[in-house]
C-alpha cells in the first residue's frame, strides 16, 4: 500500500483513494492491483507479465503503450550504486514513466509544475505514472530490492533528461515500514525534509 507525503506541507495520505484523488490533478495515475496468489516468489518475467496480462493491455490501450518488460534491482544487481545515482537526481522523460511493483519498495519524489513536491512511498501491488515532462527522482527503499512491471510507448524505453539546479538534494529519502532504514546521521523518522 503507498504512502503519499507532500513533505512542504507536513501532510501523509495513507488511504488509496485519497491518494488517487490527490494526484489525478497533476495526471498522476495511482492504482492498487491484488497480488495475492498471482504469482510465486521465483516468478519469471515471463510468468509475471503472463500473470497481470490483462491490466498490462488495459494500461496500453489507455496510454498508447507499445510494449511491456520486467526490471529487477536487488542489492546483487551489478552496479547498483551506479545504476540508482542516475535514479536519484531530479530528471524527465519524453514519454510517461509507468511502474507497477510486484516485489520490493521505493520512493517516487514528483515535483509537478503548480504543485508541491510530493513523496510517494510504492510497494507490491502498486502503480503509479509520471507524465511526460513532469520532474521526479526515485530512491529505493533500505533494502535496495525492486521488481516492477514497466510499460512503454518507445520500443526503445526512455532516456532521462535531467534537470539543472534540480532540488532532489532538499528531500531525504525515507521509507517507512519493514523496509525502513533511517539515512546515517540523517534527521529523525518523521523528517523527509533538509532542514
Amino acid at each position: 500500500m503507498a504512502i503519499l507525503r507532500i513533505p512542504d506541507q507536513q501532510r501523509e495520505i495513507t488511504d488509496a483513494s485519497e491518494i488517487c484523488n490527490f494526484l489525478a490533478p497533476f495526471g498522476i495515475w495511482y492504482e492498487s492491483w491484488d497480488v495475492a496468489g498471482r504469482i510465486g516468489d521465483d516468478a519469471s518475467n515471463e510468468e509475471i507479465l503472463a500473470a497481470y496480462e490483462p491490466e498490462i493491455n488495459r494500461l496500453k490501450e489507455r496510454g498508447g503503450f507499445v510494449t511491456a518488460d520486467v526490471i529487477n534491482v536487488s542489492p546483487e544487481t551489478p552496479n547498483l550504486d551506479a545504476m540508482l545515482e542516475k535514479f536519484s537526481k531530479e530528471h524527465t522523460h519524453s514519454e510517461d514513466e509507468v511502474r507497477f511493483t510486484v516485489k520490493g519498495s521505493g520512493v517516487f519524489h514528483i515535483h509537478p509544475d503548480g504543485g508541491p513536491v510530493l513523496g510517494i512511498q510504492i510497494g507490491a501491488g502498486d502503480l503509479i505514472n509520471v507524465p511526460a515532462g513532469v520532474q521526479h527522482w526515485f530512491n529505493l527503499c533500505g533494502d535496495r530490492t525492486i521488481r516492477c512491471i514497466r510499460l512503454f510507448q518507445d520500443p526503445a524505453g526512455w532516456v532521462a533528461h535531467y534537470v539543472g539546479d534540480g532540488i532532489h538534494g532538499n528531500y531525504e529519502p525515507v521509507c517507512l515500514g519493514p523496509n525502513f532504514l533511517p539515512p546515517k546521521d540523517g534527521p529523525d523518522i518523521d523528517s523527509v525534509i533538509k532542514p
